[in-house]
């Protein structure tokens, strides 16, 4: 197959080929065996996204957006080869056990298993799909060795890595199971994503949500399984190192997490054979269905948050109290700094909600600009808690996202007597991106911000690495969004709207936070490392990433910004 270089490159595909080439240039010999494997990955999901251009109508994906493949694969497990090289920074000083490094190599290769069992997957789709259409169709000898070549030579350097780490043939065997089991998890999460939410997400956001999801639940499960095993086993048997060193907060977030996953599938159940066994009785009115229906949610989601989640974290964490009285003595062990901070933010958000959300009603300002104020009031909120109180910030992260799904579940399923309400208010800060089946931008922005502080958690030497989603979300993509919409003439495409002007004021506004921030933080105690000519290539790329993608800029910035400051 012939492929001009016109129609094989863009520039979001230039931009990710140079955050790619810039986290490979940064490898120690060591880790030669991921560069080798990420570049296989590239390659390969380069090669997808050419052959999906012409085939995004065999998947229900988000109107007029790129199908995304590239970036979308590549970014997990590039973030996770930057915290690799972090870690590997840190070993040879002896800063980290060897368990450390053994775990972010698993993570490693569980992500590119992910991306890469779904490559696999869209590929066979878009082939099976060309064949039906043309009987007499024949895919090149030139599309399929590339594709099998990439596959098999990937598969071989991911044993060569596992076994290095391996103390046997069978833990390789166990492990390369894992890793298998990740990869159709994947190709199963996607479809399921696509099909049930059709038009809310390109190929390469559901892509880095599933991969994202597969590898937070799989590192819970091998969490539990690893102590429920030591329980029973001896510990040196016991191959498993996922989740030896957690925090209480990390365990608190994904028992949380685990507690709305497992309500939803209990509820959806439970008013299943609620209608099945009363929903044919005509004579009770429609207004008591809806409170019978609201108080079975409500009593569920209570019980599962009270009893069903915190009995999952106290199996895999030894905790001294229940993990809610944990959380009230953590809060109460600095009552004054973080009640204080608590009513700061609450004050934040109540004002300037009630005041956008008029004008977001009465009018005419565009509403891109009124959502980049919410980026601001980001900046507002989390920049001092995140200098003054990191750990109490990483909680309330936990809890602002558990709240925001909790709402979303209300909204969608039209729970009474919030349902509609929620809905209505959270219509009026929607953009393109967004639609009624699922409201996503609230969500992005959050952990946008949020992730890069959790991934930071253990070993940094890298001080900005915290501030990443704060610094590209809150001033770099505010300040080329505003620059951009008012005194932005050139433009970056023919057919896109983001403006040079915009880009090269987002560039310059990160830099100037960062130049401000760096002596802070020297203030406060840190120990800087921070460069800055990486710096400034790091907040380069992240402002032409921003410019050229037409993804969810919220989620892929952040990471990509982040993974660039751990070099």
């Amino acid at each position: 197959m012939a492929i001009s270089p016109s129609k094989a490159m863009n520039g979001e595909r230039a931009v990710v080929l140079l955050f790619v080439f810039r986290v490979l240039s940064s490898l120690p010999l060591s880790l030669l065996p991921h560069a080798l494997s990420l570049s296989l990955l590239s390659l390969f999901s380069l090669f997808v996204e050419i052959r999906a251009d012409d085939s995004l109508s065999l998947f229900k994906t988000r109107p007029g957006a790129s199908s995304g493949i590239m970036l979308g694969a590549v970014t997990f497990p590039t973030l996770m080869l930057s915290k690799l090289i972090q870690l590997s920074r840190a070993f040879s000083l002896q800063q980290v056990e060897f368990g450390e490094l053994e775990h972010m190599t698993m993570q490693f290769w569980a992500t590119s298993a992910c991306c890469c069992g779904v490559l696999i997957f869209l590929s066979v789709v878009m082939w099976c799909a060309a064949n039906n259409k043309n009987p007499h169709f024949s895919c090149s000898v030139w599309d399929t060795k590339f594709s099998l070549s990439c596959v098999v030579l990937y598969s071989v350097v991911c044993c060569m890595s596992l076994a290095t780490i391996s103390h046997t043939g069978l833990n390789t065997a166990l492990k390369l199971l894992w890793l298998l089991c990740h990869g159709f998890a994947a190709v199963k999460l996607i479809q399921h994503l696509l099909s049930t939410f059709p038009c809310c997400a390109s190929i390469g956001e559901a892509l880095l949500v599933t991969s994202g999801l597969v590898l937070y639940f799989g590192d819970m499960l091998a969490c539990t399984i690893s102590k429920v095993c030591r329980l029973f086993i001896s510990p040196e048997l016991v191959s498993i190192r996922y989740g030896i060193k957690k925090s209480e907060i990390g365990i608190i977030i994904q028992g949380v997490l685990l507690g709305l996953l497992i309500f939803s599938a209990v509820f959806k159940f439970v008013i299943c054979l609620w209608e099945y066994f009363w929903g044919a009785d005509n004579s009770e009115s429609s207004q008591n269905k809806e409170i019978g229906r609201s108080l079975i949610f409500f009593t569920s989601l209570g019980f599962i948050m009270i009893a069903v989640a915190p009995s999952w974290m106290m199996i895999v964490l030894d905790f001294d109290v229940h993990p809610v009285l944990w959380i009230f003595q953590f809060v109460f062990s600095e009552p004054f700094k973080r009640l204080s901070l608590c009513i700061y933010w609450l004050g934040l958000i109540y004002a300037s909600v009630l005041k956008f959300y008029n004008i977001s009603k009465n009018s005419k300002i565009e509403r891109i600009l009124l959502r980049k104020y919410y980026h601001l009031l980001a900046v507002s909120m989390f920049l001092p808690a995140l200098i003054y109180q990191p750990k109490f910030l990483d909680l309330a992260f936990g809890a602002a996202l558990a709240v925001f799904l909790v709402l979303e579940i209300i909204r969608v399923w039209r729970i009474w007597p919030l349902g509609e309400f929620v809905h209505q208010f959270m219509s009026a800060f929607t953009d393109h991106r967004d639609s009624d089946l699922l409201i996503v931008s609230h969500f992005s922005l959050l952990l946008g911000c949020a992730l890069p502080i959790w991934m930071s958690s253990g070993f940094n030497d890298r001080p900005l690495t915290p501030f990443a989603g704060i610094l590209s979300l809150g001033i770099g993509d505010t300040m080329a969004s505003m620059v951009g919409y008012k005194y932005g003439v050139l433009r970056w495409s023919k057919t896109g709207k983001k403006t040079i002007e915009g880009t090269a004021a987002g560039i310059t506004s990160v830099l100037a936070a960062c130049s401000v921030l760096l002596p802070l933080l020297a203030s406060t105690g840190y120990i800087l490392t921070q460069h800055w000519f990486p710096l400034l290539i790091a907040v380069t790329t992240s402002g032409l990433l921003e410019a050229y993608t037409t993804q969810l800029d919220n989620a892929f910035i952040p990471l990509v910004f982040y993974s660039l400051l751990c070099l």
